[in-house]
C-alpha cells in the first residue's frame, strides 16, 4: 500500500463505495420489480449483497477505532466488494429458465459497476501490477462459474467471452489512469511537503538573520553613543585626576565637562534604547513615523532638512512598511554619524504601485562600490531588508558629493 495516503482519505472512499453499492442494489431491485415479470435476481441476491455492504461498513467503522486488521484490511474489503457479487450473481440464476435478461453476458454487465468500485479502491491504493492482477483475476473469476455450469445445449459462450474481454480492457484502462493520477497527486503532495519544509527552514533562517541584524545595529548604536561617551569620560577623568593637586580650577572645569559628557551620553543611550524598544509604525503609521524620524535625526545632527512626504498612502503590507522604516532609520543614522553633512533630503512617493524612498545628504561621501563601504555605512543590512520584501536598493556616492540612497519596491 502506498504510504502517503491518509487513513481519513481511505475511510471516506470506503464509505462512499458502500453508499454507491447500496444505491446500485436498490436501483437493480427497482428495475427487476418494475420491468420484469419474473425478477432476474431473487431476493436472496439483494439480501446477501446488502449484508455484504453493511459488513464492509462495519469493518470501516471498526478500523476507525482499532487498527486490528493491519495490511489485510483493504484486501479483505476489496475481496468482499468483488468476490461476493460474482458468486451470488452466478448462483442466483441457477435453475431459472434461460432468457435474454439472464444470459451470462447480461449478468456480467449487471455486476460490473460493483466490480468497478473495487477497481477504484485497488487503483487508488496499490501499484499498477496489482491493478493488472485485479482486472485479469476478477474477469476470469466472473467467467469461471459460467464455464463450470456450461452445457453444450446452452447458448454460445462467445458473447460472454466478448463481454469479459471488454471488461478486462476497460478495467485496465481506467485503472491505469486512476493509478497515474494518484501517483501524480502523491508526487505533488511530496513536493508541497518539501517546499513547506524549506519554507519553515527559510523562515527560521530569516528570523535568525533579523535577530543578527538587530544585534549588529544595537552594537553600532551603543558603539556610537555609550562607547564614545565612556571613552571621552575616561580621558576627562584621568586628566582631572592629574590636575587635581596642580591646578584645582582646571580640574574642576574638566569635571564639569565630564558631567556634561555623561549627561549627553546618557541621553544618547536612552534615545538608542527607545528606538530599539518603541514601535512607531504601530503607533503612528509610516508617514508620521518617517516624519518624526527625519526631524529627530536632523535636529540631533543640526542639519537643514528638506522633507517630501505624500498626504496619504494606500494600505501597504506590514513587511514593506517595516523595511521602509528601518532602511530610512539606518540611512539617517549613517548621515548623522558619518556624513559630516549640512543638508538632508528625505522623500517618499508612491507612483504606479511602486513605493520609492530616497535619503540624500551633501556630506563627505565615499569612493568605490557600496560593498566596500559596508563596514562604515551599514549598507549590507539595508540591502538585506530590501531583498526580503522584493525591493531594490541603489546607493550613489562620490567623495565630497554626499550619498544618495534610493529604495524602491512594488506593492
Amino acid at each position: 500500500m502506498k504510504a502517503n495516503d491518509s487513513k481519513i482519505d481511505l475511510v471516506y472512499l470506503l464509505r462512499l463505495a458502500v453508499i454507491l453499492w447500496l444505491a446500485y442494489l436498490l436501483a437493480l431491485a427497482t428495475i427487476d420489480k418494475a420491468f420484469y415479470l419474473h425478477p432476474i435476481f431473487p431476493p436472496r441476491f439483494y439480501l446477501l449483497n446488502g449484508l455484504d455492504a453493511l459488513l464492509v461498513f462495519g469493518l470501516v467503522l471498526w478500523r476507525q477505532k482499532k487498527e486490528d486488521f493491519g495490511r489485510i484490511f483493504l484486501p479483505l474489503v476489496i475481496g468482499l466488494l468483488s468476490l461476493v457479487p460474482i458468486l451470488t450473481s452466478s448462483l442466483a440464476v441457477l435453475g431459472i429458465p434461460p432468457s435474454p435478461a439472464n444470459r451470462p453476458e447480461a449478468i456480467i454487465l449487471r455486476i460490473m459497476p460493483l466490480l468497478f468500485m473495487a477497481l477504484v479502491l485497488t487503483a487508488w491504493q496499490y501499484r499498477w501490477r496489482v491493478v493488472v492482477f485485479f482486472s485479469v483475476g476478477s474477469t476470469l473469476f466472473a467467467l469461471g462459474p459460467h464455464l463450470l455450469f456450461y452445457q453444450p445445449s446452452d447458448v454460445s459462450l462467445f458473447p460472454p467471452l466478448i463481454v469479459m474481454l471488454i471488461q478486462a480492457v476497460s478495467f485496465l484502462t481506467v485503472g491505469y489512469f486512476i493509478n497515474v493520477l494518484v501517483s501524480r497527486m502523491q508526487q505533488q503532495q511530496r513536493a508541497l511537503e518539501e517546499a513547506h519544509a524549506r519554507l519553515v527552514d527559510y523562515a527560521g533562517t530569516l528570523e535568525d538573520l533579523t535577530l543578527s541584524r538587530e544585534r549588529n545595529r544595537l552594537a553600532r548604536e551603543l558603539h556610537d553613543t555609550l562607547a564614545h561617551t565612556l571613552s571621552a569620560l575616561s580621558v576627562q577623568l584621568e586628566t582631572a585626576k592629574a590636575y587635581w593637586d596642580v591646578d584645582p580650577a582646571a580640574a574642576q572645569a574638566m569635571l564639569n565637562t565630564s558631567l556634561a559628557v555623561t549627561r549627553s551620553g546618557l541621553e544618547e543611550t536612552r534615545r538608542a534604547l527607545k528606538a530599539l524598544r518603541a514601535t512607531p509604525l504601530e503607533d503612528m503609521g509610516l508617514l508620521l513615523a518617517l516624519r518624526q524620524l527625519a526631524e529627530e535625526y536632523a535636529a540631533r545632527a543640526n542639519l537643514q532638512l528638506t522633507l517630501s512626504l505624500p498626504r496619504q498612502l494606500p494600505a501597504l503590507p506590514q513587511a514593506v512598511e517595516q523595511a521602509t522604516y528601518r532602511i530610512a532609520q539606518e540611512a539617517l543614522a549613517n548621515v548623522m554619524h558619518h556624513a559630516n553633512a549640512r543638508m538632508l533630503t528625505v522623500s517618499l512617493m508612491m507612483d504606479g504601485g511602486v513605493l520609492s524612498l530616497q535619503v540624500q545628504d551633501d556630506g563627505v561621501g565615499f569612493s568605490g562600490s557600496p560593498e566596500t563601504a559596508n563596514g562604515h555605512f551599514g549598507l549590507s543590512g539595508m540591502q538585506e531588508r530590501a531583498q526580503l520584501v522584493g525591493g531594490q536598493l541603489v546607493v550613489v556616492s562620490e567623495p565630497g558629493e554626499g550619498v544618495t540612497i534610493q529604495f524602491t519596491v512594488r506593492v
